[in-house]
């Protein structure tokens, strides 16, 4: 009562408030827009709940007022969203603004003249959210095309009301049915149904020139046209032929995996556990030519390589200890490391460049170690035959196939067969026999490749040499040159120089338009195709080593020590 009475005893107070709302009130009825002024006049008159120390104008006891005010602020938050049922004589939304009844009442009393709106205002004013909205419990609606912001971030607008499953499952099915019938479809429906449709060219967009630019004429805008057809078309050719190339070398990598699985079953219950008997039979033979099985391959040379020096573990760890104590000590001389250590330096390098694809056996790599060990370990055992460039290659392939006792043993036993041991020890005569007897299957298998090297000076020691001393472990791919291994396991050192023939085939129209340094350039790394091993075993099963009536191992014989290679 006390305020009241303060209130109420300061005229000037009244005044400015009335002055102040007839000033907002003029604002608002001519549509000017919310601003910091327009919010300040409606905190001080519309639609705040009255201050304390602020008394009624309209002749209402502040007793009244609180009443009344109390009354509508314990009313449900619909009076502020629209849910209270609209006064007669006020607008539709009326209702949604009770709360402002009091301040305008006391508008009208204080500024009878200035606030009497239109029905246009009163429409407008009735779109305009109420300041009371904005502190309402209840969210006001936005729109879902808009987003809209909070205080220290953008608010992701309103998903769209989520579809019923049978009506998403509807409006799929009417797609596909226009796509059916759309030309576009037909068109591509005549192809099978297994090939990849190009991507990449669909985002292509032809467009016309900016409108800054002179426009086209219209044989120019043909001509560019038909210039985009043909490019769209060229590369969803090339596409598709990419397509049809990788569908076929998965199709040709799940056949293999089948073919390996089944392999590996006939291999592990019906061929091992009776080598001596099935070694020979024709289903070993033909499942031996389409490859062993990556699990059974390291088993299956071990047995085929056998072991004729009768190798024990123990012969290993003796040689091995020797080796051992050489590599700590390079400064001493002994006979199993002549020159003072240029074995030691020479594996060392080479080493280095055994199948560097894989990086296993390169400095730091998990079998570097190993592979040093198996190399030291025979040049102690074999001191006559020491250490020859391409041994580490073929050591290597014996390391991803076996254990560590089994590849010495198999390597020492491979590199004493007549054929390696010639190559590997520098036996000029027999070297030139084999170059002979090849030559003779050249002769026969290849005429025109064969005259040609003889123009050009093409000898077989320029290529054959590199392929038998790293059996094919340097010109040919990891999985071609095992295959090659396990038929040269099966057939012996006659499939070596098949597979030579095999691959002169294969490119005898590249090699029939090169000379000399080309040639060679070439056969040291063949190009890396796809498909390649089909293509070449291919070209060898073509290729049989025959000379009219005489295999392989007659022409060798036949071949004297005084027959050159040319």
């Amino acid at each position: 009562m006390e305020r009241s009475k303060d209130a109420s005893s300061s005229p000037a107070t009244v005044n400015n408030g009335a002055e102040d709302l007839a000033v907002c009130s003029s604002s608002l009825s001519s549509g000017s827009d919310y601003g910091p002024i327009g919010r300040f006049c409606e905190d001080r008159g519309a639609g705040l709940s009255p201050r304390e120390d602020e008394a009624p104008v309209d002749g209402i006891g502040a007793e009244e007022e609180a009443q009344r005010w109390s009354e509508e602020e314990d009313g449900d938050d619909e009076a502020f969203t629209g849910g209270a049922a609209c006064e007669p004589g006020l607008p539709p939304n009326a209702g949604a603004r009770r709360r402002n009844t009091f301040a305008c009442g006391r508008r009208l009393q204080s500024a009878p003249g200035q606030l009497q709106p239109d029905d246009a205002d009163a429409e407008l004013q009735s779109r305009r959210p109420d300041i009371a909205e904005y502190f309402s419990r209840k969210q006001r609606s936005v729109s879902q095309s808009l987003p809209g912001w909070k205080l220290f971030g953008k608010v992701p607008p309103k998903q769209s009301p989520s579809k019923q499953p049978r009506v998403i499952q509807q409006e799929f099915e009417a797609r596909q049915v226009a796509a059916r019938c759309s030309p576009t479809h037909n068109a591509a429906g005549q192809q099978s149904w297994g090939k990849a449709e190009p991507l990449s060219t669909t985002a292509l967009i032809l467009q016309d020139r900016p409108p800054n630019l002179p426009a086209k004429s219209p044989e120019e805008t043909q001509r560019h046209r038909q210039q985009y057809e043909q490019m769209v078309a060229t590369a969803k050719r090339r596409e598709l032929a990419a397509a049809e190339r990788r569908q076929q070398l998965m199709t040709q990598r799940f056949r293999q995996e089948v073919e390996i699985s089944n392999a590996t079953l006939v291999w592990n219950q019906h061929i091992l556990p009776h080598w001596d008997a099935m070694r020979e039979s024709r289903r070993a033979r033909d499942l031996w030519w389409g490859g062993l099985p990556p699990s059974v391959r390291g088993r299956v040379w071990s047995l085929a390589i056998a072991n004729e020096l009768n190798i024990t573990a123990e012969l290993y760890e003796i040689f091995l200890s020797r080796a051992k104590e050489k590599w700590t000590n390079l400064s001493d001389t002994d006979a199993c490391f002549p020159a003072d250590g240029d074995s030691l330096e020479i594996i060392t390098r080479d080493i280095s460049g055994v199948l560097p694809s894989l990086g296993v056996f390169q400095k730091g790599g998990p079998y570097h170690d190993l592979l040093q060990s198996i190399l030291g370990a025979y040049i102690c055992y074999r001191p006559d035959v020491g250490y020859v460039q391409g041994m580490s290659s073929v050591a290597a392939m014996l390391i991803l196939n076996m254990d560590e006792v089994d590849v010495f043993i198999s390597f020492s036993n491979l590199i004493n067969r007549r054929c390696q041991l010639a190559f590997y020890r520098g036996q000029h005569h027999l070297m030139l026999r084999y170059f002979g007897a090849f030559q003779v299957f050249l002769q026969e298998s290849l005429p025109r490749l064969f005259l040609h090297f003889q123009s050009s000076g093409v000898t077989p020691d320029l290529y054959l040499l590199d392929w038998i001393l790293s059996l094919y472990l340097k010109p040919l791919p990891l999985e071609v040159a095992c295959r090659v291994w396990d038929l040269f396991f099966r057939d012996g050192e006659e499939f070596l120089f098949r597979t030579a023939l095999g691959i002169l085939k294969l490119h005898q129209d590249v090699l029939l338009h090169m000379d000399l340094i080309s040639t060679a350039q070439f056969l040291s790394r063949l190009p890396d195709e796809e498909l390649l091993s089909d293509r070449l075993f291919s070209c060898i099963s073509a290729t049989p080593m025959l000379s009219g009536n005489r295999n392989w191992s007659q022409v060798f014989s036949s071949c004297g020590d005084g027959e050159t290679s040319s």
